[in-house]
């Protein structure tokens, strides 16, 4: 169970807003002109309505590859074999009467901002399960397996080399990162069993990593010896980067996996006293966040004052920044978030990112624009 000041936080924050987003009958919305597109009958977190450090479920956003699975819980099981010295078949009773495990942790699709119009594609809330490690080891991993293959209910017909072949959506972590104390066989979803959209009745939850490996419809984990290369890992969520050299530029693919250091602009207020709260919310792998700066205009990068009571390892942190006494006009307002390890959310022209090809792991900069 999550103890002490963070259950305090996920109590707090999921029935009172966070003073930061809340609107004070004093204080006025200041919209953006550049306002993010909405996509109708498409949950997704609407930024200048943000108001709680929980994402509702409303505006959770969901994403499926092969359809969404339809899963009978009272039949449902979950395998795990191939190397493993004892191979189990876990039904959901099972799974729910071991050790109960909650963790806060963000959500984000990697392709989250890629475009103005899929922008709100990433959700805070509190995953309830059981940790997958102790399972692997009851069943006795084999000292040669090195790779633990997650497989979904969901599953969809692909060409591979001119041939058909049936498929489950499927991803896979090393060993190292499976026996990860937070990886958890999740079945309920903020105090909720998890809904159809959301991977009932168990999906897999990896804080700290991007949403296609939180694989969704649990059935069957297989510990295999060699690197897993399904779709979802070798084909697909792949993404292409090149670097500049002095007399050629070297193309890389990499399999999308831990997310980016990453921050947004989310909403301005106008305060009684006529300045303006400039809000907003940052996110990591779970690398402590070191700061959020923020630029207006032209100017130079400003610390932004970080909410520091209320704090998971996994999940985003909100900011805000007062800025007394703004002129009348039209601005420009841009945030950028450093990890502990010196790691620095890139503009859309830094050479990290430049070159970069697909849209997965768009951490980039995002300008947005208000008028006073």
């Amino acid at each position: 169970m999550i103890k002490g000041s963070v259950a305090t936080a996920a109590l707090a924050f999921s029935q009172f807003p966070l003073s930061a987003f809340g609107l004070e009958p004093d204080e006025t919305l200041v919209p953006f002109i550049d306002r993010l597109p909405t996509t109708p009958n498409r949950p997704m977190v609407q930024w200048d309505q943000l108001t709680q450090w929980m994402t509702p479920d409303e505006n959770f956003f969901a994403v499926s590859h092969y359809g969404t699975a339809k899963v009978e819980a009272d039949k449902w099981q979950l395998e795990i074999s191939g190397l493993v010295k004892r191979p189990k078949v876990f039904s959901l009773a099972e799974i729910k009467s071991r050790r109960r495990h909650e963790i806060i942790a963000t959500l984000e699709c990697s392709g989250n901002g890629s475009s103005p119009s899929f922008m709100g594609a990433v959700g805070n809330t509190r995953w309830i399960g059981t940790p997958l490690g102790p399972l692997l080891k009851e069943c006795g991993l084999k000292s040669e397996g090195i790779e633990v293959v997650f497989f979904g209910s969901d599953e969809k017909k692909e060409k591979i080399k001119d041939n058909e072949y049936l498929q489950n959506f499927a991803r896979s972590l090393s060993v190292k990162d499976a026996l990860q104390d937070k990886i958890l066989l999740a079945y309920e979803m903020n105090g909720k069993p998890l809904s159809v959209e959301h991977g009932f009745p168990l999906r897999l939850i990896v804080p700290g990593w991007y949403g296609v490996a939180w694989v969704k419809w649990l059935k069957r984990i297989e510990v295999q010896d060699r690197r897993f290369m399904g779709r979802f890992m070798a084909r697909d969520y792949v993404t292409i980067r090149g670097e500049e050299k002095p007399d050629c530029t070297v193309w890389r693919e990499t399999s999308v996996t831990r997310m980016n250091v990453k921050s947004i602009v989310a909403r301005v207020v106008r305060r009684a006293d006529g300045s303006l709260r400039i809000s907003g919310a940052a996110w990591t792998d779970g690398t402590p966040l070191k700061n959020v700066e923020l630029k207006l205009d032209s100017g130079e990068w400003i610390s932004t004052q970080l909410d520091k009571k209320h704090q998971s390892k996994y999940a985003w942190t909100f900011w805000h920044y007062d800025w007394k006494n703004p002129s009348p006009g039209e601005h420009t307002l841009v945030s950028r978030a450093t990890d502990a390890n010196g790691v620095v959310q890139p503009s859309a022209d830094d050479p990290k990112i430049k070159l970069k090809k697909t849209y997965y792991e768009a951490n980039q900069q995002y300008p947005r624009k208000i008028r006073i």
